[in-house]
């Protein structure tokens, strides 16, 4: 891990990413209204399931309450591109790796894999930024959190 300066998890080609990439791996259940009319995943749902992971995993490893937490964890810059179809009824497989650990700020990557498979069918960036809840400034990522996502950094 370093500091705003540097990307210690980037990769240079995500598609070269595997399940073994990731040390936070969760399986999700897709729903039949999670399909477009093209009949695979749509976008927006992927963005739903990088939130219900990310946030799955912190709370569970911090014990924090979302709802009444000083700091709040809020998304300035997100990305995901796309390399293969998902599609209901598949369960996926969502990852999640550190790529940035800054001062305020952490970028998560995720990596979305169907069942079975350790190539990556989906690559997400998430950069949150911590506030202050009551005066919404920026704030150092609380210690609990930094713990939590050191450990994963160097788990990877």
């Amino acid at each position: 891990m370093t500091s705003d300066a540097g990307t210690p998890g980037h990769t240079a080609d995500p598609r070269a990413l595997r399940r073994a990439d990731f040390p936070e791996i969760q399986r999700m259940t897709t729903r039949w209204a999670d399909n477009d009319m093209y009949g695979h995943l749509n976008n927006a749902v992927y963005y739903e399931l990088f939130d219900a992971v990310l946030n799955a995993w912190l709370i569970r490893e911090t014990g924090t309450d979302e709802v009444s937490t000083p700091t709040l964890g809020v998304v300035a810059e997100s990305s995901c591109r796309f390399y293969a179809e998902l599609a209901y009824p598949e369960p996926i497989d969502v990852g999640v790796r550190v790529e940035r650990i800054g001062t305020k700020s952490v970028t998560f990557a995720f990596g979305l894999f169907a069942q079975g498979s350790d190539d990556i069918a989906a690559h997400g960036l998430w950069a949150q930024v911590y506030i202050d809840r009551a005066q919404r400034h920026s704030v150092p990522i609380p210690a609990d959190v930094r713990a939590v996502i050191e450990r994963a950094s160097a788990a990877q």
